[in-house]
């Protein structure tokens, strides 16, 4: 094997993941030589593609599923909503270091100041909205939220869902320091700059299998139109979104064993009308329905994609097979292997109201979705909507004591020798990518990480600091970034 096809690190899959963990891995060690492979025409196309997630800098401030209600009625728990929030202000504080690196571009390409609204109806919610309001409004990472019951004040906000609304009981909470991400763009100016700094980007190109030598590193089966090849890399990432779990069971980690994922696929309303669009400036989130997964909570969204400004309405989830959108049907059952039985079996009996909400929403027609829709906007015309696919979602089934769990986040699987690792589950997924990608160079680079670490605190000032047990730190970080993102501190 030529000396042309041994890399220090080969990354497979061309999303945010990859690339982030590209960049950091460039700017710690720049001699390392990388390569990354992306079975697709081009970088991006899955979830980090703008049209394929709604784009939301989850920060909790508006994502009910991070801060869910006390069973006694006492103040909902704020400390996954917060930190939630510390992870994006370390890709807040990341992406503004290469900004002003030149590795990213001009803010606006991929980042805008879009407030987060959570919109809630019923004295229930509205009772449980305001306590979480109260837990939240003295700290510091959420300096500013704001909480309103009165409809004209709500309208001040976001008209479009009060215009032809019939008097009933709502309430929702509003801060300005919320973000609209183009998760792409972000892929696209990084895996360029890698380029630039000698990392061989490689498009429709399939890793196929894994095999690792005794030595430790690894041979890549590499597979595309009428071709096939093998190069040896000492470390491997695997940032292939739903297919890394195939990739990991096909490497034989025992790292892997019992795992398995759920997908579920997604479906977005969309108008770029600019009469409706010019009416809501915000990314407003309300509570799930029963039995729905956490990333298919209702929300209504600003996005602004290449310049243009559209809202999106959704997800409507349904049930899918295929691991990624351009996947494959077979996805799921070739996943099945005698170690996650048990755990995909269990989690189907455990959640059956979920399967039961995917069936329904499966067969949803487009009218009921619309109907949806004007929950949110009264008035909202069917004609002034297109229905499109969005990304696939594929959730992460944990093996537990006697099955398995759905969990819902993301997960980092590494072998123990550190020469593997790959990441598993969805949201808050590219929000937090840098903060995961972190934990991934602990994993992989043990003896490395903690010079490197030290390295990063010039891109990160925070890194191994808690911003919300200090005031004065989270607004001069909330600050120091916003003013080199052109964002609302």
């Amino acid at each position: 094997m030529s000396n042309s096809e041994h890399y220090d690190l080969a990354l497979v899959g061309g999303g945010i993941m990859s690339a982030t963990l590209g960049v950091l891995i460039k700017l710690v060690n720049p001699k390392a030589k990388i390569v990354l492979f992306e079975r697709l025409d081009k970088v991006a196309l899955e979830s980090s593609n703008p049209w394929n997630n709604a784009g939301t800098g989850h920060a909790a401030l508006c994502e009910l599923n991070y801060m869910p209600d006390s069973k006694d009625g006492s103040l909902p728990d704020p400390t996954k909503a917060i930190d939630i929030n510390e992870q994006f202000q370390v890709s807040r504080q990341f992406w503004a270091s290469l900004v002003e690196q030149g590795i990213l571009s001009a803010p606006e390409t991929f980042i805008r100041t879009v407030p987060h609204m959570t919109f809630v109806r019923g004295e229930k919610d509205v009772d449980y909205l305001s306590r979480r309001f109260e837990s939240l409004k003295a700290q510091p990472l959420f300096a500013g939220i704001q909480f309103s019951k009165d409809p004209k004040q709500i309208s001040k906000w976001s008209p479009l869902i009060i215009e032809g609304r019939a008097e009933e009981t709502i309430a929702a909470t509003f801060i300005d320091q919320g973000t609209d991400v183009d998760y792409g763009a972000i892929t696209q100016q990084m895996i360029d700059w890698l380029a630039k700094k000698s990392v061989k980007i490689e498009t429709g190109v399939e890793v196929k299998n894994l095999y690792q030598y005794q030595d430790g590193s690894w041979q890549l089966s590499l597979g595309g139109e009428n071709y096939q090849r093998f190069v040896r890399a000492d470390k491997v990432f695997v940032g292939a979104g739903g297919w890394a779990l195939k990739l990991l069971q096909r490497a034989g980690i025992p790292e892997i064993d019992g795992y398995g994922t759920f997908p579920v696929s997604g479906h977005f309303l969309r108008t770029d009308n600019p009469e409706i669009v010019a009416k809501h400036q915000a990314k407003v989130y309300s509570q799930a329905q029963v039995g729905a997964p956490p990333m298919s909570v209702p929300h209504l969204d600003t996005r602004v994609v290449d310049g243009k400004t559209s809202l999106l309405f959704g997800p409507f989830a349904g049930l899918n097979p295929k691991f990624l959108k351009f996947g494959s049907i077979l996805d799921l059952p070739l996943s099945l292997r005698p170690k996650n039985l048990i755990p995909y079996l269990s989690v189907a009996l455990k959640n059956f109201d979920l399967v039961t909400y995917l069936i329904k929403e499966v067969t949803k027609s487009r009218n009921q979705k619309i109907e949806g829709l004007r929950e949110f906007v009264p008035g909202a015309k069917a004609e002034d909507w297109v229905l499109y696919e969005a990304g696939q979602r594929a959730q992460v089934i944990k093996p537990s004591k006697g099955g398995g769990t759905l969990q819902f986040g993301t997960e980092v699987i590494a072998a123990e020798d550190g020469s593997i690792a790959g990441l598993l589950g969805a949201s808050p997924g590219a929000s937090v990518a840098v903060s995961v990608m972190l934990d991934v160079i602990e994993r992989m680079y043990p003896q490395q990480s903690a010079s490197w670490l030290s390295t990063l605190k010039n891109t990160i000032p925070s890194l191994g600091r808690k911003l919300n047990s200090d005031s004065k730190l989270a607004k001069k970080t909330l600050t120091d970034t916003a003013r080199v993102l052109k964002l609302k501190a």
